[in-house]
């Protein structure tokens, strides 16, 4: 057997007859703590390019997605199989340019491409309940608004007086990653002594935008 198969068949024992109590007991829901807490020490090995920790980490990582399977297969939903196979279909499925006659010559071409085949695939999920794609609840602030502005961005929404995209072109010239590292620091820094808590402020700005945008996609052309 290989590698994979070694772990799904030590994680079905540890779940098994005279297996770990610990591991027995766990739930879905019950190791989502867990999990957030070894992706941010997968990134925190990315960040410092620690490839012999970072290897550790994607294990430890793996460990959660075949334990996710193993507790899916024993109540009869699906299988590691069928995790690994949907994914790899997807992949294949979104590149035509690669296991198909399909030409794209650059990345925005595959971009563009990925999106239409991911807007024509039957959606799994809670569906959308206005014009923006639903995102993940848990998803920090600073990541919500930038998926939010990208689906502004790329659906062409109607944003004109609520986002002031030419400020926002503005701030992008010359922008860098450390720059931009900086000024977040430091808006960070200056809500701490104002007493402001910064999650909870764009949290706020960005579901006022959103309002404000689905409303301006309904009102009436004049």
């Amino acid at each position: 057997m290989g590698s994979i198969d070694d772990l799904r068949e030590t994680m079905a024992r540890l779940r098994g007859p005279g297996g770990c109590p610990w591991d027995i007991e766990q739930t879905h829901k019950s190791i989502c703590d867990c999990l957030v807490e070894e992706v941010a020490e997968l990134l925190d090995t990315i960040d410092r390019d620690d490839f012999p920790h970072m290897r550790e980490e994607l294990g430890d990582l793996l460990l959660h997605v075949v334990m996710h399977a193993q507790m899916a297969s024993e109540a009869g939903h699906f299988n590691f199989d069928d995790v690994a196979r949907e994914i790899n279909d997807k992949l294949i499925r979104r590149h035509p340019h690669v296991f198909g006659t399909m030409n794209l010559p650059n990345t925005a071409a595959v971009l563009n491409q990925w999106d239409a085949i991911k807007a024509a695939e039957k959606k799994n999920g809670p569906a959308n309940e206005g014009i923006f794609k639903r995102l993940p609840p848990k998803l920090s602030a600073l990541l919500l608004a930038r998926e939010v502005f990208k689906q502004i961005d790329k659906k062409k929404l109607p944003a004109e007086g609520v986002v002031d995209e030419s400020a926002v072109s503005s701030l992008t010239k010359g922008l860098d990653e450390a720059t931009a590292g900086k000024k977040f620091f430091e808006l960070a820094a200056a809500c701490r002594q104002a007493g402001i808590d910064p999650e909870s402020a764009l949290r706020r700005h960005i579901g006022q935008v959103m309002d404000a945008v689905e409303e301006k996609s309904h009102a009436p052309a004049s």
